[in-house]
């Protein structure tokens, strides 16, 4: 597993570690949960994003067309 290192202030030290034990949790685990969670909130906001940009230029099909155009 490879390791990084990541330079903060006492204050923010403190902090981390602090919810880190709240959450039962080593620093390490929950710091890469943490990002890991960031990392998928940032993509989930890009998805919806293009969703809206493009949704007038979609176009949806019914549950009855999907079966009409599949023959079942």
């Amino acid at each position: 597993m490879a390791t990084i290192t990541i330079r903060l202030s006492e204050s923010d030290k403190e902090l981390f570690t602090n919810v880190s034990k709240e959450k039962n949790k080593t620093l390490s685990d929950w710091a890469r949960e943490s990002l890991l969670e960031k990392i998928e909130q940032e993509y989930d906001e890009k998805i919806i994003n293009e969703y809206l940009l493009n949704k007038d230029q979609m176009k949806f099909y019914s549950n009855d067309e999907v079966k009409k155009e599949l023959g079942i």
